[in-house]
């Protein structure tokens, strides 16, 4: 078997934070052009003779951008994983770090148990003697997961995108020196809140389910062509697996649902399709619970969503902190069993604002292929005005549909702001902080900004923009003198996917992409 390489990518949650942890709660989920890759091909090129006898094989795990490999030896009868020597590459030896990467290493042993439990005996003779040969797995993150604001200053470059693409591929994701010797260091990994392990772990699982022959995946880009559903079911059952036993949770599942399907409209499955095989308790045999998984009832309800054509995504770094969701998602839950009635109602509100969102992007496709000649005028004349002078355009039917959704669209993101903000402060966490607040507002009163607001749990981390036609630029530089970053990241409803090759060699030279940011 050669090198296999699949890529995954990371999301936007434009809709539906917290909502979306409980069943039947939708949220909007974008895929976007950040995409992680996972590269795997044997190890070893030829296994001895005496081979078929041993108990264990070899799994080496590369990341080149924190300098990192670690070695595993995988137990072919139980799958136990084990580490046997983490260590740092490029003359970082020195440093003693904890190299674990759970997401991975998870990864790596459900696809093989999803392997033994879906072959007969013959292609499990097969799959034992491909794995013999060894994993050699590289993981590669694109620049937009990562946090390279501070890099930017420290070069005194402006706050622009342009700076930003000024940076090698796969960037090294640049070490902390607390002291001057550097003798205690750690790897600053400052994040844009793009679902990174959501996407590494669904590129492994991909990756290897396709190079152990489990799956046939597309290497189509156009999710329309696409006729490896089956496979990507299947690929999906095991990375929601692995992420939500790394996470020693069950999440709602919409980072990585987004990383197989792309864009979409979602609704978590039922966590006990998870939580049966005790997540907590990871002593269970895989063997067991491998089964369970793939036959399982996965209810949750994925259709295709994207942005209605002439939109666009914008994704902002204010640089003021990240935030931590598991502790803002345990206060508002909190705050849900403290006050029951209140909740309900913000909950059941919130609800109504993110469905009524919903209903004027949809209607905003359809009015786009009905009537484009008037959607399109619309569009291209409101994107370069304020919105309050939108209303201004509607000299004609056609025309006065297309921007009453759009006014629709911005009330109802209004609304969602509205109440997100109450129930951060009902339960007192900072999910539409004031800050944000200030910045959203100034936002969604831009030339051609349609929708302002903080993706997925809100916090510091990030701010989202939907503009109209080209009026991204005039954002980008108002976000600029706002001190605020404008990332590299737009929509792309492509999910999950096969690589024809290693994407450092792929038209960019692998010395380029190594380089580590002096």
């Amino acid at each position: 078997m050669g090198e296999v390489v699949s890529s995954a990518p990371g999301k936007v949650l434009m809709t539906g934070g917290y909502l979306i942890l409980e069943r039947p709660n939708a949220g909007l989920v974008l895929s976007t052009n950040a995409r992680f890759y996972a590269i795997v091909k044997p190890i070893h090129h030829e296994i001895k003779p005496d081979s078929w006898a041993w108990a264990w094989t070899d799994v080496r795990l590369t990341s080149p951008q924190l300098s990192r490999e670690a070695l595993y030896k995988l137990a072919l009868k139980n799958l136990t994983i084990q580490t046997v020597s983490p260590r740092l590459v490029n003359n970082y030896s020195s440093i003693s770090l904890d190299t674990r990467n759970p997401f991975v290493e998870y990864a790596v042993q459900y696809s093989v148990a999803a392997a033994y439990a879906t072959f007969d005996h013959n292609k499990k003779e097969l799959l034992h003697k491909l794995l013999l040969h060894g994993l050699d797995i590289t993981i590669l993150g694109g620049n937009d997961f990562y946090s390279y604001r501070n890099e930017i200053e420290r070069r005194g470059l402006p706050l622009t995108p342009e700076s930003l693409a000024t940076l090698p591929p796969f960037s090294s994701i640049t070490f902390n020196t607390d002291d001057a010797d550097g003798g205690n260091c750690k790897p600053e990994v400052a994040k844009t809140g793009l679902g990174s392990s959501a996407a590494m772990t669904m590129a492994v699982v991909a990756a290897l389910l396709h190079y152990l022959d489990v799956v046939k995946l597309s290497s189509s880009k156009d999710h329309r062509e696409r006729k490896d559903v089956a496979d990507l079911d299947m690929v999906h059952k095991i990375a929601q697996t692995a992420h939500c036993i790394a996470q020693g949770k069950v999440g709602s599942g919409f980072d990585v649902s987004s990383a197989v399907y792309g864009s979409q409209r979602y609704v978590r499955f039922s966590p006990e399709v998870i939580s049966s095989t005790k997540v907590a308790d990871i002593a269970v045999p895989l063997s067991d619970g491998i089964t369970e998984i793939i036959k399982g009832n996965w209810d949750h309800d994925t259709t295709e969503f994207s942005l209605p054509p002439l939109m666009s995504l914008l994704l902002g770094e204010p640089g003021t902190g990240g935030s931590s969701t598991p502790s803002m998602v345990g206060a508002v839950k909190k705050w849900q069993k403290s006050d029951p009635q209140k909740s309900l109602d913000t909950w059941t509100r919130l609800s109504e604002a993110n469905s009524a969102l919903e209903m004027q992007l949809n209607l905003l496709s359809k009015l786009a292929k009905e009537q484009w000649n008037a959607y399109k005028s619309v569009i291209d004349s409101c994107s370069m005005l304020r919105p309050d002078k939108w209303i201004e355009q509607a000299s004609e039917p056609n025309k006065e549909a297309v921007i009453k959704a759009l006014l629709g669209a911005k009330e109802a993101m209004l609304g969602i702001r509205y109440h997100m903000r109450l129930m951060g402060e009902a339960a007192g966490v900072p999910i539409e902080p004031e800050p944000q607040t200030q910045l959203l507002d100034a936002t969604m009163n831009l030339e051609g900004v349609l929708l302002a607001g903080v993706p997925g749990a809100g916090g510091f981390d990030a701010v989202f923009a939907v503009t109209l036609g080209d009026s991204s630029s005039n954002v980008t530089k108002v976000w600029s003198s706002l001190n605020v970053l404008a990332l590299l990241v737009k929509e792309d409803p492509c999910g999950v996917c096969l690589e024809k090759a290693d994407p450092r060699t792929n038209g960019i030279t692998s010395a380029v992409s190594s380089i580590h940011i002096e």
